[in-house]
């Protein structure tokens, strides 16, 4: 690289010296009789100066075969601040003689001109034949694949840009497609922009077009969607050129775009919430953190995150070591030493094995995500959704308050609103020991979000199975739709709403519309390279125990106060005693102590009053809120 710009430098010098010969020495000033010792100096200096305003302006640290517009400007205002410099102040005042203004312009714009002609020269060559001869000979076997880039903007261009000059690429740009009327017809970097409009899909099955690139990161979700679902008609294969999602909980701004593949996670109908980096976040820092449940999905992604926050120590509490065991090799890995990395095995249900883990690091901080949360097998193991969920969140509140804990947050479900399932009423019991304890010296808060995409047990693993398996995806209903989270995003939302300065009460998130699990499903076989209904069929086959067609909106302006964050918002319900609840907690446990699923039932509707059977929910499906608006989205799409 050093040699490059030496050589560089010295090509430059030749170039600038022979233009000087040329102005100077053959055609010397007419008013001005130069001696031939003058106008070596007066080379000389041209020379020098030149080439040092363009060291400072660091042109030989370019590398021009990838220059941009701005490189060559930068060329011609080092060149220009040159020629000034060199005729108002060194030609002046120490050279014998000095040129005119009108020659010592000329000079100056020719070694301009020159130096740009050859840096385009260089570049327009070296493409030729590293990518044009050499690339297409070394990859004349494997067949390069042609793509159409959707996007003619600056991303797009750039995405264009580094597969034409890059040999190893498999790669090759065959047009772009765009809706700019102005760009339309045109040609940019040797491609033709095609009209994003009806005949477009047409047009690209008549190509020979392989994939689609989608070069839009900014778009919203929405839009990608859009356009997804669009160009996945034409046959070809679909990708983005975007950030990694992996990357997308931190801040991306350092991170490389990729070509890659489109996960569902891209097709959520809104744009991924991040949550920006502000005082909030001082909160863990140099705190003792204790997450219950930390070897869960959600568990050891808030932990992931947690670590960024730089807490002093860092206490994972699960019952399953397995997990609790790699998340903190994983932790480990990134030799964070701030912070002390602590596994605890144990079950919120064995309040004695709290006390010792709470006496022995006296947390600050508690995030309770341990719970049972599949509902089908809540359903009927009724007595142990009440001693894990409801009792293991007690005897937890229970040890924060006496060890003086600061906060306390417990993750709720959507599902506890009017719940229909065992599980969303005893997470809805919960919500009421949150709201018992406003006046505690502890802050106790609870957030309440939907599904989370890729958690342990949730739908996008099961039919990632069976598309592996050859299918059929199987759907307990194609009318249900649910709202939808990243792991990222709900990590984030927990660290937020802890870091808020209240009490008692119960966070949302805005999630945007919910989601058809039918169009989830057919999304994913098609993500997967195969045709729904043709390659991998889709079956109904029922709902399960306690399952519901909808979840209840989680934003409702007449309900739900805004707090500082404007994605997050509280629950306004209303307050209920120490006394109420212990009085239903009496009632659960005179229940669970008989051992009988339908005596645990039947207390839960004794002592949550929202809980309702699925059957009474799911016949008036038709005339919630939830269910019209996805079906008019639905009808809004076709038209």
């Amino acid at each position: 690289m050093k040699n490059r710009r030496v050589y560089l430098a010295i090509c430059d010098m030749f170039s600038i010296i022979l233009i000087g010969i040329f102005f100077i020495g053959v055609f010397p000033s007419e008013t001005v009789p130069f001696s031939v010792i003058d106008r070596t100096w007066h080379i000389l200096t041209i020379t020098v100066i030149t080439i040092c305003f363009r060291i400072i302006f660091h042109l030989y640290s370019q590398v021009w075969r990838y220059a941009t517009p701005r490189e060559y400007m930068n060329l011609v205002v080092s060149d220009a601040l040159a020629g000034a410099f060199y005729h108002f102040i060194v030609a002046r005042f120490f050279l014998p003689e000095s040129l005119t203004f009108l020659r010592s312009i000329s000079i100056f714009v020719t070694i301009a001109l020159v130096s740009l002609f050859m840096r385009v020269t260089y570049s327009t060559l070296y493409d030729y034949v590293k990518v044009k001869i050499q690339g297409r000979h070394a990859h004349a076997a494997s067949n390069r694949i042609n793509i159409a880039i959707v996007g003619a903007g600056s991303v797009g261009t750039m995405l264009c840009k580094s597969l034409q000059r890059n040999p190893a690429s498999h790669y090759e740009p065959y047009c772009f497609i765009d809706n700019n009327p102005y760009k339309i017809g045109c040609v940019i970097l040797g491609l033709k922009v095609l009209a994003d409009n009806d005949e477009i899909i047409e047009q690209i099955r008549e190509m020979p077009v392989q994939e689609i690139v989608i070069a839009i990161p900014r778009n919203s979700g929405e839009d990608k969607k859009r356009i997804y679902d669009k160009y996945i008609k034409t046959g070809c294969k679909v990708k983005m050129y975007d950030y990694p999602l992996e990357n997308n909980a931190q801040q991306i701004g350092g991170s490389e775009m990729v070509i890659r593949e489109v996960k569902i996670e891209d097709l959520l109908m809104r744009s991924e919430i991040h949550f920006s980096a502000d005082s909030s976040d001082n909160v863990y820092r140099d705190c003792t953190v204790l997450v219950t449940g930390g070897g869960g999905s959600i568990g050891s992604e808030l932990c992931r995150q947690l670590i960024h926050c730089l807490p002093s120590r860092l206490v994972i509490f699960d019952c399953y070591e397995n997990n609790a065991y790699e998340i903190q090799q994983e932790l480990l890995a990134l030799k964070q030493k701030h912070t002390e990395i602590i596994v605890e095995i144990g079950s919120v249900r064995d309040s004695k094995q709290l006390e010792h883990v709470f006496s022995l690091y006296k947390p600050d901080i508690v995030f309770h995500a341990a719970a049972h949360k599949h509902v089908p097998l809540m359903e009927h193991n009724c007595g142990e959704a009440i001693k894990n969920n409801v009792l293991g969140t007690r005897n937890t509140m229970d040890a924060a308050e006496r060890h003086h804990v600061k906060k306390f947050l417990l993750i709720s479900t959507d599902k506890a609103v009017n719940p229909t399932n065992v599980m969303g009423a005893s997470k809805r019991m919960c919500e009421m020991l949150i709201r018992s304890r406003k006046n505690s010296e502890t802050e106790f808060k609870a957030v309440r979000f939907g599904n989370v995409l890729g958690s342990n047990g949730s739908v996008i693993p099961l039919f990632k199975r069976q598309i592996q398996q050859g299918g059929p995806i199987t759907l307990t209903d194609k009318r249900i739709i649910r709202y939808f989270m990243t792991i990222p995003e709900a990590a984030q939302l927990l660290l937020k709403a802890c870091a808020m300065a209240s009490s008692g009460e119960i966070y949302v998130l805005d999630m945007g519309q919910p989601v058809k699990i039918l169009d989830l499903a057919e999304n994913m076989i098609r993500l997967a390279g195969y045709k729904p209904y043709i390659d991998i069929d889709i079956k109904e086959i029922g709902l399960r125990p306690g399952e519901k067609l909808y979840e209840e909106l989680l934003i409702k302006s007449e309900e739900l106060g805004r707090t500082e964050n404007g994605m997050i918002f509280v629950e306004r319900d209303g307050d209920i005693s120490r006394e109420q609840v212990q009085d239903k907690l009496d009632i659960l446990l005179e229940a669970v102590e008989k051992d009988d699923d339908a005596a645990v039932t039947e207390a839960l509707h004794r002592t949550v009053p929202t809980f309702h059977t699925p059957e009474e929910v799911n016949s008036k499906a038709i005339e919630a809120e939830e269910m019209r608006n996805v079906a008019h989205n639905d009808h809004a799409a076709v038209y």
